[in-house]
């Protein structure tokens, strides 16, 4: 696996990550035994960046990274670790007071079983304290050690500016793929200005750019696309048929459409991180492949041309999906 830096002044970790949400069964049902093996199949892969978070289950995901770490102490030195807190459960809001957030802190290395984890993100901003004063309180997280760096999620290139004027922030973290492009209208840019990784979350469209069938009507209620406007009639046959042509073309290739689709993705910029969820570690292997495939030119116009920006019918979140996501265009 090759490798990529996470933040200007951080550790290299394998170019194709793993987002663990999966984990906390929001796409189906999981258990803790799969999710170990394939735990187990990312570290002979090379994936070694593993981003999860508190409200993840809420704390499944955690818990289940946790209990692979006592049974394999030596994997937590393997594992470049990220965590995410500022998100209350019930109801659901934002908090990112001081207390809040180290309270969050706290409870993930307790269901994570270390002290420290290597990049910590403020999984959705709360507008009622500015960003400088939220990330003067990471940098005091950093400064104690409990932290490596600090991140944020879903915020606009403008936020990320006024953050990193107080403490370098080591990654943004989006929705990026060739159905969600949006973060190619300033954050991409900025992040490679500032130093900042830009880690991309669901890479294959939430399932979409797979060789995996999808059937929205079985979709169990937990299931984030439940009820997301691009799973829905009609657009979800809109987008099937669109994507069959980007299908088509993977296979004349000899590769999966997962592999393809991320890495499209990493040929976006060499700060670029990819971190591609599932809870099959089959699956897991053909994600990592994307490491492997050599995107000619010519193969990047002609994906542009099958699937151009803005393709996708429908919006990427619902109005509830969509609450504390910074717009910016």
């Amino acid at each position: 696996m090759k490798q990529r830096r996470l933040g200007r002044n951080g550790p290299l970790v394998g170019e194709v990550g793993f987002g663990a949400m999966s984990f906390g069964g929001f796409f189906g049902p999981t258990d803790m035994e799969t999710s170990h093996r394939t735990l187990d199949r990312a570290l002979d892969l090379g994936v070694t960046h593993l981003d999860t978070a508190m409200i993840y289950g809420p704390h499944t995901s955690e818990e289940f990274i946790g209990a692979y770490f006592s049974k394999n102490p030596a994997a937590k030195k393997r594992f470049v670790v990220a965590t995410k807190g500022g998100i209350t459960i019930s109801p659901r809001g934002f908090d990112n007071a001081p207390a809040f957030l180290r309270d969050c802190l706290e409870g993930s290395l307790r269901r994570l079983g270390v002290d420290h984890v290597a990049l910590y993100y403020v999984h959705r901003r709360d507008h009622s304290l500015p960003i400088e004063e939220v990330t003067g309180v990471l940098a005091g997280l950093v400064r104690e050690g409990k932290i490596g760096a600090i991140g944020y999620s879903e915020i606009s290139p403008a936020s990320l500016e006024r953050a990193a004027k107080v403490h370098p922030v080591a990654a943004v973290q989006s929705e990026y793929s060739l159905w969600s492009r949006q973060p190619e209208l300033g954050m991409l840019q900025a992040c490679a200005r500032l130093g900042t990784s830009f880690v991309a979350f669901s890479p294959v469209a939430r399932g979409m750019l797979t060789d995996v069938p999808l059937d929205p009507p079985s979709f169990a209620d937990i299931d984030f696309r439940k009820g997301n406007p691009r799973f829905t009639e009609p657009n979800f046959a809109w987008n099937v048929e669109r994507i069959a042509a980007f299908k088509s073309f993977a296979r004349q290739r000899g590769w999966t459409t997962a592999a393809l689709a991320i890495a499209w993705t990493l040929r976006q910029g060499e700060h670029v991180i990819p971190i591609p969820g599932t809870r099959s570690p089959d699956h897991l292997a053909e994600n990592a492949a994307a490491t492997d495939l050599v995107l000619a030119e010519e193969d990047m116009r002609e994906i542009d041309r099958i699937l151009p920006p803005g393709f996708a019918h429908g919006h990427r979140y619902s109005e509830q999906q969509l609450k504390g996501v910074e717009q910016y265009c």
